[in-house]
């Protein structure tokens, strides 16, 4: 008799449970979709808002820009953190998926830099911030809300379908690009989805913010919140709370430091920077790295979950700890890797005739700029900005004060020149021919203007792209758990969605845009790889030493 009350009991409590992950997680992948379009269509969105720029200065903007949404994030961490505190977790993350579906759709609908001017870029900053600001107050609810519905044996699990809403909404995000890509192209020619098809995903996301509002106006409050409120204990100042007592402070800190940094930098990695790597620098058709990203982020969903559930077995720990290590192992070999079999020729090229720069330093400038304001005229700067945009490494050897660059592609040696006081129409011609000479020598040398897709070993790129996926499951499949799990009940959402979105926005957003200045400035298209290199081996050190372990916790103490 009580078997069969407790049967009774606990079916519908499963099934609310199931309701509950499948709205939150529905939701935030929705909300992930609008996001990671802009990330995944970043090459023709430089062309749309930054014609006015140079090629790179153009791509780096809009990286920047694809960071500007991050940058905000904290902001509506904090916002929204608060509300969902004080007045309740379901409000907070309802507001926040209409305010990013609305702010999408409108991307879609700006005019263009050659419509608009500076207007253009203007209004689409502001759209960055407003998406950003929004899933500030998105990840941290959703979380929240599904940890204190599940019970204490399954938090790891039940949450880590929250975290798979981020594979779910990337995938989305590729699939419709791509669909769009091939159909537009069908029907109105291969230029037709740069002038205006790019446009489409983003309108898409009308009637996904349709879904999304409909599923969570279903939800009621978390239990854990209404009896918090229903006994008065409430935060009345979760700010003051959160981050005016060490006691709480120091695990915001612990928290960023251990988890966060490692998290931003391991995941935008292998899901962002590595289209990045294999578009601009070894030069992979974009259909392609879309539909490699797609088999790689479909799978990553089922590790997620795993990973989750291995966390609820053996802790959360070890298994975070397992990802960063893994990923800090493999970055650099990873990418080697990748060039390898993605474009062998490019990776022959390299190791049978290295590049190098010989060039006055004096007359050498930060190959960096991502306003547009810098004018690169000297003979050094021509030179390796043809090399930058070429996307082909090169070392640096000093030259004789006041002498000409010269780019030593093997034993050919290419003259560079200057442009510095020509008039416009002199200037540019005179770079196009500079840059038309290097380029022939990059030419005669081997180094090829594009992959070769009968040369390219599919497996062996989707293999170096599962391990940067197993990498980054392991640390994100936990990290709900263990950060709802670390904070206590009354501050929890304000406390725990500060440091998440400050990894994950000011550290991991600029992945992209920071590995890629920085090899920019440095001439090697491996030195990009330091910045995420170095959080990673931060949040290794310090989640070793510092971090507890909290699957047991209850969510009550």
């Amino acid at each position: 008799m009580a078997d069969a009350v407790v049967g009774q009991v606990k079916e519908p409590k499963e099934a609310s449970l199931r309701t509950v992950v499948a709205a939150s997680a529905a939701g935030t992948t929705f909300e992930w979709y609008d996001f990671f379009v802009f990330g995944s269509l970043t090459q023709v969105i430089s062309k749309t808002f930054f014609s006015g720029l140079p090629d790179t200065a153009g791509y780096i903007a809009a990286l920047a820009l694809f960071g500007a949404g991050f940058a905000f994030r904290p902001l509506g961490a904090l916002v929204f953190g608060r509300i969902g505190d004080r007045v309740g977790r379901k409000g907070a993350f309802l507001f926040t998926v209409v305010l990013m579906g609305g702010a999408t759709v409108a991307i879609g609908l700006l005019p263009s830099y050659a419509q608009a001017g500076l207007l253009s870029p203007a209004l689409l900053v502001l759209m960055r911030i407003l998406q950003g600001f929004a899933l500030g107050g998105e990840y941290g609810g959703a979380a929240i809300y599904v940890a204190e519905h599940a019970p204490p044996g399954a938090r790891g699990r039940s949450t880590s379908w929250v975290q798979t809403s981020a594979a779910f909404g990337l995938f989305a995000a590729l699939l419709v690009i791509l669909a769009t890509r091939l159909v537009v192209g069908r029907v109105a020619g291969p230029e037709a989805f740069d002038a205006w098809g790019w446009r489409i995903p983003f309108l898409f996301s009308a009637g996904l913010l349709a879904v999304s509002i409909f599923m969570r106006l279903k939800l009621s409050e978390s239990p854990a919140f209404a009896k918090m409120k229903e006994e008065g204990e409430v935060a009345k100042a979760p700010f003051t709370e959160a981050f005016g007592t060490w006691k709480n402070l120091k695990i915001v800190i612990l928290a960023l430091v251990a988890i966060m940094f490692a998290q931003g930098a391991v995941w935008y990695t292998a899901f962002f920077y590595t289209q990045t790597f294999l578009d601009k620098f070894l030069k992979v058709p974009p259909e392609t790295i879309n539909l490699l990203m797609m088999a790689a982020t479909a799978v990553s969903a089922i590790f997620y979950v795993v990973f989750g559930w291995l966390s609820d077995k053996v802790g959360r720990k070890p298994v975070m700890l397992f990802g960063m290590t893994l990923m800090l192992i493999a970055y650099f070999p990873g990418f080697h890797m990748l060039a390898k079999t993605a474009n062998p020729a490019l990776a022959e090229a390299e190791a049978r005739t290295p590049i190098v720069v010989v060039a006055d330093p004096a007359e050498c400038s930060l190959q960096f700029d991502p306003v547009g304001k810098a004018a690169f005229t000297s003979s050094c700067d021509i030179a390796k900005s043809t090399l930058a945009n070429a996307g082909v490494s090169y070392n640096n050897q000093k030259g004789a004060p006041g002498a000409k660059a010269q780019v030593k592609v093997g034993e050919t040696v290419i003259e560079s020149g200057s442009i510095a006081g020509l008039p416009k129409d002199a200037a540019k011609a005179a770079k196009t021919e500079i840059e038309g000479r290097i380029k022939g020598g990059l030419k005669a040398a081997g180094y090829p203007e594009k992959a070769d897709p009968a040369r390219m070993n599919l497996p062996g790129v989707f293999g170096v792209l599962m391990v940067f996926v197993i990498a980054a499951t392991a640390l994100f499949g936990p990290i709900a758990a263990t950060l709802v799990e670390l904070f206590p009940t009354r501050i929890r959402y304000t406390a725990m969605s500060l440091p998440y979105h400050i990894g994950t926005g000011w550290v991991g957003g600029f992945v992209p845009f920071t590995a890629f200045a920085i090899v920019a400035a440095v001439g090697n298209i491996y030195s990009g790889l330091w910045y995420p290199f170095a959080f990673t081996a931060i949040s290794v050190v310090t989640c070793l030493l510092f971090l507890p372990e909290t699957h047991k916790r209850s969510l009550h103490d």
